[in-house]
């Protein structure tokens, strides 16, 4: 069977999340990685396909990420968007020029319908898209084909089928872009050979069987916010190992009037093993004189760790701890160059030493609504 993944390179966009989401409502898993993964680690992972980010630079900057040649080589399918377009036209011997005139927002594009991207009977020769850019390609390189254009955007798409190699000026994961999600589709199915039938369905069953051989006869402790994210964690790790799970729900002084008393409330009654803990005082003497958000976020992280090593050393071995990180936990706590939005608690405050064996994550690949 043919693999499924679709790997998501990040030179620094802000839609690096999104493009993930989109190919994932294609039926077609799919992860956000480094554009410096070596590349010996993507072929590993034998991908059916990979899309290049945008993002805020100028090919023609030194400093700008770039990507080996070398890559082009391996006969993977490639989508490049924005930047991504613009890096594949000059790291191939195209020409990428400084726009006369920039384009960005909503603009009128003219597509080849010919184009494994634009076949789709619903989408017209001639639709909106999304541009966002100050350079453009000038001239597309040897043996691509232009497959749409703008009035002021020569190249807004190119091909090289023989090669699998596709990109597009503007933003196709973008809902201003009309038929944008038809497009990936198009790159997904036709090119890559997906089958679109990836969804969460199975996900839980997987998960839990994966929880349950990682753990084996270990026990786990759960660090509980009564959130949507740990909440589900916790069902995920109750049905894998059962008794084995400690849920510590760390009470630090800071959630709304009653909300610790209603976490208590709805999973001290149920088959699990729950322990809140009264942190208040603690946390108000951590944080006292600390104003940089970053520096909060980061003592908080510390102090929930130290909570739940003291909360463990009562109960004797605890061999994992768990969380219930999600995928954009990971991503904005800053994958290389992209902008770090903020550090996760569960991501960016950990401690160099935790006294567990391993951290276990089991919704660390999903986005919120997947969880």
């Amino acid at each position: 069977m043919k693999n499924q993944l679709v790997l998501v390179l990040d030179f620094g966009g802000q839609y690096n999340q999104l493009i993930a989401r989109r190919v994932r409502e294609c039926g077609v898993y799919c992860e956000v990685i480094r554009y410096t993964t070596p590349l010996k680690e993507i072929a590993a992972r034998k991908p059916a396909g990979i899309i290049f980010t945008g993002g805020p630079n100028s090919v023609y900057d030194e400093k700008s990420p770039h990507i080996s040649k070398e890559i082009f080589e391996m006969g993977i399918p490639i989508l490049g968007i924005c930047y991504g377009c613009q890096l594949m036209a000059y790291t191939l011997g195209g020409t990428v020029t400084t726009c006369t005139t920039s384009e960005y927002g909503k603009t009128e594009t003219i597509y080849d319908k010919s184009s494994a991207l634009f076949q789709n009977e619903e989408l017209p020769a001639q639709a909106i898209s999304w541009m966002s850019h100050t350079d453009y390609i000038s001239q597309a390189p040897e043996g691509f084909t232009v497959t749409a254009h703008t009035e002021n955007c020569p190249v807004a798409a190119m091909e090289c089928p023989e090669r699998k190699l596709y990109a597009v000026q503007f933003h196709p994961e973008v809902n201003h872009t009309q038929y944008g999600l038809t497009m990936l589709d198009g790159f997904l199915k036709k090119v890559c050979g997906c089958t679109g039938d990836w969804t969460m369905g199975n996900y839980a069953k997987t998960a839990i069987a994966d929880i349950r051989k990682k753990v084996g006869d270990g026990r786990v402790l759960l660090a509980l916010s009564g959130g949507v994210d740990s909440s589900v964690c916790a069902a995920l790790l109750s049905r894998a190992v059962g008794k084995k799970l400690t849920c510590i729900f760390v009470d630090h002084g800071f959630l709304r009037k009653n909300e610790g008393d209603e976490v208590e409330a709805a999973f001290a009654d149920k088959d699990i093993n729950f322990i809140r803990v009264n942190a208040k005082a603690a946390f108000m003497e951590k944080l006292s004189g600390v104003s940089d958000p970053e520096t909060k976020r980061k003592t908080i992280g510390e102090e929930f760790i130290r909570a739940f090593e003291r909360e463990s050393k009562k109960l004797g071995t605890v061999d994992f701890l768990a969380q219930g990180t999600i995928y954009p936990d990971v991503i904005e706590s800053g994958t290389g160059d992209a902008a770090v939005i903020k550090s996760h608690h569960n991501v960016g405050g950990l401690p160099d030493y935790v006294d567990f064996k391993e951290i276990i994550e089991p919704l660390r690949l999903l986005f919120k609504d997947e969880v």
